[in-house]
């Protein structure tokens, strides 16, 4: 159990649901197969000029990738996407509804037309501490190339019901199987009086382009350099 002092995230579902539908679960334990197969070297293409280092060695492409949750899709979906993406259906076996539409007119001029924005239906309450909001992404260095979810955030501190995923389908005309379970959207938490903060665009000083220019040598000399660093410091 947390602390009261700890906060922490709640996924709650009706009881008839626990144990039936996908489980959200924490993005860093969810990572894709081609991930996890990547080499950190690709010793094909060590050379003298590059030293084969692949993503896997890449500490900020790895934390948006584990940032966060993960909430499945909660039960087998079957999209048929016909007319040049312009029409969708959608069939499921389960007992509750796991697509509907959105009208048209709510995203009128959007870039996908004339492909239609769909949502999928989650079954997961989510709540957070007072002052902490959720942003939901698709999964992030993972997108899915059958349908695009759209971002939003959502005051999970005061808004407690489910939440819908409007997404629009990208894949060539066709029947796709979505699997229970497969990556549906990514929930970072985060608190909005730290999210807000005051900007200023201007030029660099002498000392921050020394400082800028010691840094991206000190990356190329060492490319743990962020990692043990940069890290450090926070």
């Amino acid at each position: 159990m947390f602390s009261r002092a700890q906060p922490h995230i709640e996924f709650t579902c009706d009881p008839i649901d626990f144990g039936v539908i996908a489980e959200p679960v924490p993005a860093k334990t969810h990572l894709p197969d081609w991930f996890r197969k990547l080499p950190p070297v690709d010793e094909n293409h060590v050379s003298a000029t590059n030293n084969g280092m692949t993503v896997k060695r890449c500490l900020p492409f790895l934390d948006a990738m584990t940032a966060g949750w993960i909430i499945p899709l909660a039960a087998t979906v079957r999209l048929e996407i016909l007319d040049a993406g312009r029409t969708l259906q959608a069939g499921w076996e389960f007992d509750h509804v796991m697509v509907s539409n959105h009208n048209a007119h709510q995203i009128a001029g959007h870039p996908r037309e004339p492909r239609p924005a769909s949502k999928f239906h989650n079954y997961w309450t989510i709540k957070t501490p007072p002052g902490w909001s959720c942003l939901f992404v698709p999964p992030l260095n993972r997108n899915s190339d059958v349908f695009e979810i759209i971002a939003g955030v959502v005051d999970t501190d005061t808004y407690y019901s489910f939440i819908n995923f409007p997404f629009v389908p990208i894949a060539p005309d066709g029947v796709y199987i979505l699997e229970r379970g497969i990556p549906l959207v990514q929930v970072i938490p985060f608190r909005r009086d730290a999210s807000y903060i005051d900007g200023v665009v201007r030029a660099e000083t002498p000392g921050e382009t020394e400082k800028r220019g010691r840094i991206v040598r000190s990356m190329q000399a060492s490319e743990g350099w962020y990692r043990d660093v940069a890290r450090a410091k926070r």
